[in-house]
């Protein structure tokens, strides 16, 4: 790695804020396109995360005067259309990265991944995820997931409840769980966090600075997704200490070690029952939110996140 390299000139877009604000962390300058309004994938710096002085934002009419080293796609729209519209010729020939943040939609294992290009680098978040998609004859690589926290956010556990933090739950419906989050809480007390989660009596959603505090005070985290990434809730709530409950499903089986680190199984009875236990014995929510952690900061570092977007960064660029 080229250690005292300028930084590189990295154009993006705003897809899922706390992943840009985890990969900004990365040392290069990023540019985020904006549109009017700040509509989903053009929203910029917005919200209430702290971007650094490394986040800057570039108009989608100015993008294709500006000068950058390294396009990063992270959605199809921008791939198929932004790419074409917004970019110049030579903007188009430039390294380019595609940043793949799902597993496939359409054929869970048959699926063609619309980025068939030898010259692009597809970024996949898990292994699973690289397993599941066809990619053509674009080379591939995983880069894990990697968090920031608060340092004083940490598991206390006090609240006999388990979260469950979900986006639109009630309208992604069975592939997030709905159908398992409806079930289970008849059986077990759960708060649900996210946005629109008040059409499902839940809390809403909670800023993104104050989600990991927030969740510390629940007795575990409750996953019912059947079918998704790795979720980045998990990931920040492990690195707080809390104990996860989850479907071993897609990557999530690889995370959590059932009965070390938290509970995992295709069962949903059962994890009723372990997370029944889980109320009923404090010491044992520790002792797996604390192995939790533990798997958290050797897997999901923010170190070891950003040295991983360095090389890919500067590989491509080279």
């Amino acid at each position: 790695m080229m250690r005292h390299a300028r930084p590189l000139r990295v154009l993006t877009w705003h897809v899922h804020g706390n992943y840009l604000y985890y990969l900004t962390q990365a040392p290069h300058e990023f540019h985020v396109v904006t549109r009017p309004g700040r509509p989903p994938g053009y929203a910029g710096r917005a919200g209430v995360l702290p971007w650094g002085d490394n986040v800057h934002e570039v108009s989608a009419e100015a993008v294709a005067s500006r000068e950058f080293d390294v396009i990063v796609y992270q959605q199809r729209s921008h791939w198929e259309a932004d790419r074409l519209q917004l970019l110049s010729e030579a903007q188009r020939r430039l390294p380019q990265i595609y940043i793949e943040h799902d597993p496939p939609q359409e054929a869970p294992f048959a699926q063609r991944h619309w980025v068939d290009d030898p010259n692009a680098l597809l970024v996949h978040v898990t292994s699973f995820n690289q397993l599941m998609w066809d990619s053509g004859t674009t080379p591939t690589r995983v880069i894990e997931h990697g968090v920031l926290v608060p340092e004083q956010a940490r598991y206390t556990g006090g609240t006999p409840r388990g979260i469950v933090v979900v986006n639109h739950l009630r309208e992604r419906g069975r592939r997030l769980g709905a159908d398992i989050f409806d079930t289970v809480r008849r059986e077990v007390p759960l708060d649900l966090a996210g946005m629109d989660a008040q059409s499902l009596g839940g809390m809403g959603e909670i800023a993104n600075p104050e989600l990991p505090a927030f969740m510390a005070r629940y007795r575990f985290f409750f996953n019912p997704i059947r079918w998704t990434s790795l979720g980045l809730a998990i990931v920040e709530a492990m690195t707080v200490g809390l104990p996860i409950v989850g479907l071993a499903t897609t990557e999530l089986a690889s995370v959590i070690r059932d009965g070390e680190n938290g509970f995992a199984d295709t069962r949903v009875e059962r994890l009723v029952q372990c997370m029944r236990t889980l109320i009923d014995e404090p010491g044992l929510a520790r002792q797996l939110g604390d192995a939790a952690r533990r798997t958290a900061r050797e897997r999901f570092g923010i170190a070891r996140f950003s040295r991983d977007w360095d090389l890919a960064l500067r590989e491509v660029a080279a």
